[in-house]
């Protein structure tokens, strides 16, 4: 599992006090009782272990299906068994909101905030539809996750050089118009702190060139259970809150900034129950 860099996780910021007690999850000292060494070791023993057996039993596994016609769908199906295992093995059940109000049928962007490196096993679990995800470049390098990615026809994007994404976004555009929904993280990587970061307006791109329509969801509590920097999964309830549908009809593309502080505006009310 991916791990970036942040503060130390016994040091909370007042603005990250404040969101955690909006959504009423408890203290760290509340936290670490809960979630003391005992946890840590079946975390590291355990859990991880576990996860890292199946992404490589599953990578291994989805080798001779590079040469198959049909690979995506077959890749798809196989991210979610191999997620559905995840969160069996990490006993994190996942409570969903909203996704029966939207059509899944039709093709949609859907705008996820994003809090945990295992947000991506409990979309692909509940979102019970195939779908492509816009990832950044990065994450090619993770062994086997990279290829998987890749080979599964998922959208990469660099951060740092755009020009080079440019076929990449043709190739978004041409899979949104034929039917193919896509998920994007608006906030362009891990929260550090479990508070939603702004926006980045060109995540919205996709959707306005081809005016489908933006589906808000608030994933709540894979931050508290698998921070950054960290490898400490800490089992807790989720929930997946699916927020009305966002038109993108009359926007262009000199609106960007004003249709991303409207679905960041979505995504907040439902993460942080307004």
């Amino acid at each position: 599992m991916p791990s970036l860099k942040t503060s130390s996780p016994g040091i909370d910021s007042a603005a990250a006090a404040g969101a955690r007690a909006v959504r009423g999850d408890p203290s760290p000292v509340a936290t670490f009782r809960k979630y003391g060494w005992g946890s840590r070791l079946r975390s590291y023993l355990v859990f991880d272990v576990l996860i890292w057996a199946y992404t490589l039993a599953y990578g291994l596994a989805s080798l001779p299906v590079f040469f198959l016609p049909d690979r995506e769908s077959i890749l798809h199906g196989m991210a979610r068994s191999w997620s559905r295992l995840i969160l069996r093995t990490i006993m994190s059940p996942v409570k969903v909101t909203g996704l029966d109000q939207i059509d899944t049928s039709k093709p949609h962007v859907y705008a996820v905030n994003h809090g945990s490196a295992l947000d991506i096993p409990v979309l692909y679990v509940h979102l019970n539809f195939q779908f492509r995800i816009l990832f950044k470049k990065e994450l090619l390098s993770y062994p086997v996750i990279g290829w998987h990615l890749r080979q599964s026809g998922q959208v990469c994007i660099d951060q740092q050089k755009p020009s080079r994404s440019v076929a990449e976004i043709r190739s978004a555009v041409k899979s949104l118009q034929r039917g193919m929904p896509l998920v994007i993280f608006p906030e362009g990587g891990r929260t550090p702190d479990g508070e939603i970061k702004p926006f980045m307006p060109g995540a919205f791109y996709l959707a306005i060139k081809t005016g489908v329509d933006i589906v808000p969801v608030a994933l709540v509590g894979t931050y508290e259970m698998l921070p950054m920097n960290t490898y400490h999964i800490k089992p807790r309830p989720l929930e997946m809150r699916v927020g009305s549908l966002i038109p993108t009809a009359g926007y262009d593309l000199r609106q960007m900034d004003v249709l991303s502080v409207k679905v960041q505006k979505a995504v907040e009310e439902l993460y942080y129950g307004k």
